[in-house]
């Protein structure tokens, strides 16, 4: 009897997951994505069958191995590389400092576990001469650094090449010189580069044409680890640019794998574009596609065309429910759920699961708009129909004591629900909303509230559009305020204003103080629900 086919649905990390790095280990397939400001940095998920995908590391969570204190939105962890070698795992990764004016500042790392869970090491600074850093572990045990070299100077093309350097590992640096091994294609913008040794070739991919609707994925080749690297006659393998009617838009930014099942499957960056403008809030997204090798050596997509599917049928078969991704945060036990981030840092004292059994209470901290300090605990966007609630205790002094729940793009880009204090009205309920760095209220002076009793709050997504809700307990929610433009929390309402971001809409709770920083709100659960089909 024939085993039915397990189908994929694209893409298999929705939200906020992109730049991925897919490695196998045995049975078992890791796949890690950039975090940018959010803190813990890098995602790891795992799965068996590659249809199920579950989160089960954050190998940066110390400051000693990340500090994103002060860096500017979309600065922070970009591309890591997950690889695997003689019982170690190596996490390759940037932490952008500066992608602002003539020069990028772009130190690159390394930092190594025995298993996927870590205790993963302090990091050892390898370079800074480009992002997108991706560690090679030849056959005859050499190990090679690649990424992208930036050129500052106006008259250079910035994205000037791919880079290799040795990594000793006795050393624990890079050694030998450094050479550029290709230049790239007329796409432009040669970036994300990873190295494969495959029959009699040396492969490098690449993605190239920027991270938005023109990009790509280029291969090329060489019978030599140093080149010279041929291009695929026939352009980029997979590549959205020339299809808008795709689902999946911006396809590009890929690695490879060899499945278990003698298969090969690429995970690659992609997009959903809603609405008139085409603007993703999602973010960047992480899909899966099986590809194969030609008879004469090249990289294929198995769905004979150059553009990603949306499905994709194993032929291992097994079960396609997707996964789940709801989440209950009720407070109640030693750790917070490994989905909620917060901004540049840990929280450390600014959250407390001990204070009150049973509730989070956030320290009052800076504002959303700092980049320093800020008390938000968000869970990223992965559903165009979802809801994110919150129950909270906060009894405010004056204006400058404000908790509750937000709809948070970065700094620039956000709606935030938040009970506070009017010097009139007493306790009220606000509504702060920021559009490209232009604030308004909304609501004005604010809703009354009762000076004592929980606030209930949600928000619910529409696709294109949001609304607030609130409740005073133990009465039934009522919508309060406009409805919302959800995708100015996009990377694409920033890029038509010549701004390039690259991360994706997050819904959570905060607590700000801007008098003495000491203020507490109390939390009793968080809860992210997917809507679509309900």
């Amino acid at each position: 009897m024939t085993e039915r086919p397990a189908i994929v649905q694209n893409p298999i990390l929705p939200g906020f997951n992109p730049d991925p790095s897919l490695v196998r280990v045995g049975d078992d397939y890791y796949l890690a994505t950039s975090t940018f400001e959010w803190f813990p940095g890098v995602q790891i998920h795992h799965s068996r069958d590659l249809v199920h995908w579950e989160l089960v590391a954050h190998p940066l969570q110390r400051l000693s191995q990340l500090d994103m204190r002060g860096e500017t939105p979309s600065c922070g962890i970009w591309a890591p590389c997950l690889s695997y070698c003689d019982g170690t795992f190596y996490l390759i990764y940037t932490d952008v400092k500066n992608n602002r004016g003539l020069m990028n500042d772009t130190p690159n790392y390394l930092v190594t576990a025995p298993a996927v869970t870590g205790p993963w090491s302090e990091p050892i600074f390898l370079n800074a001469s480009g992002f997108d850093p991706s560690l090679f572990h030849d056959r005859n045990g050499r190990k090679w650094l690649v990424n992208m070299l930036h050129d500052y100077r106006p008259y250079k093309n910035t994205f000037s090449g791919i880079v290799m350097q040795e990594y000793s590992e006795q050393e624990k640096k890079l050694i030998g010189p450094r050479r550029v091994i290709f230049g790239g294609t007329s796409m432009g913008c040669t970036e994300g580069p990873h190295l494969y040794r495959h029959g009699d070739y040396y492969y490098l991919m690449c993605a190239e044409g920027g991270t938005g609707y023109a990009h790509g994925v280029t291969v090329a080749r060489s019978h030599t680890l140093f080149g010279p690297y041929e291009p695929d006659p026939n352009g980029p393998m997979l590549s959205s640019r020339h299809m808008p009617w795709a689902a999946l838009q911006k396809a590009g930014h890929a690695s490879l794998v060899e499945g278990d099942n003698g298969h090969w499957y690429l995970a690659h960056l992609c997009a959903r574009p809603v609405g008139e403008k085409r603007r993703c809030i999602l973010g960047r997204e992480t899909a899966l596609q099986e590809v194969y090798f030609t008879d004469d050596g090249w990289l294929r997509m198995k769905n004979g065309t150059d553009y990603p599917a949306e499905k994709l049928a194993l032929p291992t078969g097994g079960d396609s429910t997707p996964t789940c991704r709801n989440l209950h945060e009720d407070f109640d036990g030693p750790f917070i759920s490994p989905h909620l981030q917060s901004l540049r840092e840990p929280l450390g004292n600014r959250a407390d699961l001990t204070a009150r059994p049973g509730w989070l209470r956030l320290r009052g901290g800076q504002s959303l708009f700092s980049h320093y300090g800020v008390s938000l605990l968000a869970h990223r966007q992965q559903s165009f129909y979802c809801q994110a609630e919150t129950r909270l205790s906060f009894a405010p002094d004056h204006f400058q004591h404000l908790a509750g729940l937000t709809y948070f793009y970065d700094e620039l880009n956000h709606i935030s629900l938040a009970v506070t204090r009017h010097e009139t009205l007493g306790r009220v309920l606000t509504m702060i909303r920021t559009r490209q760095g232009e604030s308004d209220l909304p609501l004005g002076a604010g809703i009354p509230l009762p000076e004592e009793g929980d606030v209930r709050l949600q928000v619910c997504t529409r696709k294109e559009t949001a609304h607030f809700f609130y409740a005073v307990r133990p009465g039934p929610l009522t919508a309060i305020g406009p409805e919302l433009d959800a995708t100015l929390l996009s990377d694409d309402a920033y890029e038509e204003i010549g701004q390039m971001r690259f991360t994706g809409a997050f819904l959570g709770i905060f607590c700000i103080d801007l008098d003495r920083y000491e203020k507490s709100a109390d939390f009793a659960y968080f809860s992210y629900t997917e809507t679509e089909g309900l």
